[in-house]
């Protein structure tokens, strides 16, 4: 049998935080034998597919405290990190590494170049000048504590040693790190769904499929949960930054309703109610004879949604704004304002797929990313039980993460 391959660092899972923290490892300690290993046939994967193509790299939220809260899961864990390395920091790592970044409206930051290969080439890039190796289809079977630090036996019936190795193989609906992390020891909090869509079958969306709205206001009925952003209309129900952020701090609880709740939709969230009802007035008053399913000129929603809610609120095709009764005028103001619609599911991209759970945060050193139970293991990612809102959010806990656990176990 061959001697086992050794290095001085191995990382588990060739996605964002498996490269990232082969990178600054290999930055830290040059001339080092580092190694990225990934199951399947390709790497970055995630990162090709995020933001439509894209790549979301992180968020212009440049303050580490502002930073934390963007987390429903490792806010207060990730203070010190974020600290040590935050947005700010990748930003300028991809800038000197030649991506240049651009902030959207919303906050978000991609390559100016709009395209995710920018990223995925500059990682691969820096990886291979820096000497690291990186082996496909190489799936970890066992990890196992040596004197020296760690064998790894393969699935193929291989071993390879290393004196410190990275977990940073993703979600845990991947089970491969949290697996190998629960045999170590470790306490492996349950996955849910972190990032998702709402299934919604109701005639206000039939056929809306692609219209978008600016500003809403999503709450999940008899619960304290409650989201504002921009919402997309989708043939399947209701999608968008609004809906993904309630479905992240929510993850939980949704789970046990088992994704089948109320939820109550404010559409012009961006306005006080009594300004709603200001434009009703105006409407009666300036535009007597006009009908009431044409629209409210102030109230800037798509016409098309507009109608719905005007049908759901019970008003007639012909009906104009003076012949609008209390009642009616009523009803309308609550289909805007608080217009309820039942979710019968969930839907997700299985690739973008992100998970609440993971390895227990309290079995983790934040300073450094080690494992508190097996010396000389770290953790990266979303093997963590850690998981961000949508707007770049899990890329940065990634590149944090990976960050130390490289500098950490080069010695800095």
């Amino acid at each position: 049998m061959p001697e086992p391959l050794e290095y001085d660092f191995i990382s588990v899972g060739g996605g964002a935080a498996g490269y990232f923290g082969a990178i600054a490892y290999a930055e830290a300690s040059p001339g080092s034998r580092v190694a990225i290993l990934e199951k399947s046939g390709e790497v970055l994967n995630k990162v090709k597919i995020s933001g439509g193509g894209r790549c979301n790299v992180t968020h212009d939220c440049f303050d580490p405290k502002a930073l934390t809260t963007r987390y429903p899961r490792g806010e207060k864990n990730l203070i010190g990190p974020f600290h040590r390395w935050g947005a700010e920091d990748t930003v300028d790592w991809f800038t000197a590494h030649g991506v240049e970044l651009k902030t959207e409206s919303d906050g978000r930051m991609f390559p100016t170049t709009d395209q995710s290969r920018t990223v995925i080439r500059c990682l691969s890039r820096s990886a291979e000048d820096l000497g690291v190796e990186t082996l496909l289809q190489s799936e970890v079977e066992k990890l196992s504590s040596v004197e020296s630090g760690w064998e790894l036996l393969m699935a193929n019936g291989d071993v390879m040693k290393s004196r410190a190795v990275l977990l940073a193989t993703g979600g845990t609906r991947n089970r491969a790190g949290v697996k190998l992390a629960g045999e170590l020891g470790h306490e492996l909090i349950t996955a849910a769904p972190s990032l998702f869509t709402f299934k919604i079958s109701d005639s206000v969306l039939g056929g809306l499929s692609g219209l978008s709205v600016d500003e809403v206001e999503v709450s999940v009925v008899d619960t304290k949960l409650k989201a504002q952003g921009p919402c997309l209309i989708t043939h399947w129900g209701l999608s968008g930054p609004g809906v993904l952020k309630l479905s992240a701090w929510g993850a939980r609880d949704l789970a046990e309703l088992d994704y089948r709740f109320e939820i109550v939709v404010n559409w012009c969230a961006g306005s006080e109610r009594a300004e709603i009802e200001g434009v009703l007035q105006k409407m009666r008053e300036q535009s007597p004879k006009r009908r009431v399913k044409t629209g409210a000129g102030d109230i800037s929603l798509p016409l098309r949604l507009w109608q719905r809610l005007v049908e759901r609120a019970g008003i007639e095709e012909e009906t104009t704004w003076t012949n609008l009764a209390k009642s009616e005028r009523l009803a309308l103001m609550n289909c805007l304002c608080a217009c309820r619609l039942k979710v019968q599911g969930k839907s997700m991209n299985k690739d973008e797929f992100v998970t609440a759970g993971g390895v227990s945060l309290k079995e983790v050193n934040f300073k450094t990313m080690e494992s508190r139970i097996a010396p000389g293991l770290y953790f990266a990612g979303e093997v963590l039980d850690i998981d961000g809102i949508t707007g770049g959010f899990n890329f940065q806990a990634a590149w944090t993460t990976s960050r130390i656990a490289g500098e950490s176990a080069a010695g800095i």
